[in-house]
């Protein structure tokens, strides 16, 4: 079939072939779950395949949204499926500086037992615990966190 046989309408201006109107309207209700912590869906979804780094047009991950909206559990799901803790947005932040800005306290544990380098971000977390004053809760940890330093761009992984 070439492009005069094909109907009208079936795809969105300036989106692949391959992806169809149907793919981004799921990928939209993952993100959408990802927010509201809907745990029993991604304990389906990713050993059905679901990209645990699945990424949105603001290159937030399903992880970032948890993390942002204080979903524990959920994180700690996403990170045992592959997800990438430290894996930045498209404004430079980490899940953990974000987890830090909310006082997701639960959510910092997750990331830091997960591998989530304070020191990885624009601002890093470690920066984020001074702004927020948050030193006594957490820059102990941080300091001591298995990820710290280990994060690197994707072009040097």
């Amino acid at each position: 079939m070439d492009a005069s046989q094909q109907p009208s309408g079936s795809r969105a201006a300036g989106v692949p072939p391959s992806i169809t109107p149907e793919l981004i309207a799921f990928a939209g209700q993952m993100y959408d779950s990802a927010r509201k912590g809907e745990i029993a869906v991604f304990q389906q979804a990713l050993p059905a395949g679901l990209p645990p780094n699945l990424t949105n047009e603001k290159g937030d991950t399903l992880l970032m949204l948890a993390a942002y909206h204080g979903h524990a559990d959920l994180v700690r799901l996403l990170i045992q499926h592959g997800a990438d803790p430290n894996r930045l947005n498209d404004r430079g932040q980490s899940p953990l500086a974000g987890a830090v800005f909310k006082k997701e306290d639960a959510v910092i544990e997750a990331l830091l037992e997960g591998g989530a380098d304070p020191d990885y971000g624009s601002p890093t977390a470690m920066e984020c615990v001074s702004m927020f004053k948050q030193e006594d809760t957490w820059k102990a940890k941080f300091e001591s966190a298995p990820g710290r330093g280990k994060a690197r761009p994707p072009s040097q992984q």
